[in-house]
């Protein structure tokens, strides 16, 4: 484990034993509405851990590294800015994906790209905000939103 990871394993418990001392009526019934929750997603968990098996299973690493490699960032980033926005896909499946990606060798710039695009353009649902929003704000609201996906993904180049 890295040195963040015992950081907030260690505030998680210190925090936990503060809220048992605080008041212990209030952290049982706490603790029984998250293990009901976690009931409710835990098969939407398992079928995401299927469906990025099945993504890597399908897409070798060395297809993934040469697409989306930090040898052709721009060409990756292209590609994977407009598979995200096209692609409609939970954020919580997203996030262990787009880290599946960059472990099989996607540079960290198209990843980027295509988590930022994918939660802040929307291609597939434009015609519901056409229709609720109008066509100019529409058009214009995810063509702001593409550019500035760019951007987060070209800063994140930089910063990392």
């Amino acid at each position: 484990m890295d040195k963040f990871t015992i950081i907030f394993w260690v505030a998680a418990v210190l925090l936990f034993i503060l809220s048992l001392r605080k008041g212990k009526a209030k952290v049982k019934q706490a603790m029984k509405q998250s293990r009901n929750m976690m009931k409710s997603i835990v098969g939407d968990i398992v079928g995401i851990i299927f469906l990025i098996g099945l993504v890597l299973t399908f897409i070798p690493p060395s297809s993934i590294e040469s697409a989306l490699g930090s040898s052709n960032t721009l060409w990756g980033s292209a590609i994977a800015a407009i598979a995200g926005s096209v692609t409609l896909i939970p954020a919580f499946v997203a996030f262990p994906l787009v880290g599946s990606l960059v472990q099989n060798g996607a540079s960290i710039i198209p990843a980027a790209a295509f988590l930022t695009t994918l939660t802040m353009v929307g291609v597939v649902t434009f015609p519901l905000e056409k229709r609720e929003f109008g066509t100019k704000f529409a058009l214009g609201r995810n063509l702001l939103s593409f550019v500035a996906a760019l951007l987060i993904a070209a800063l994140m180049g930089v910063i990392l």
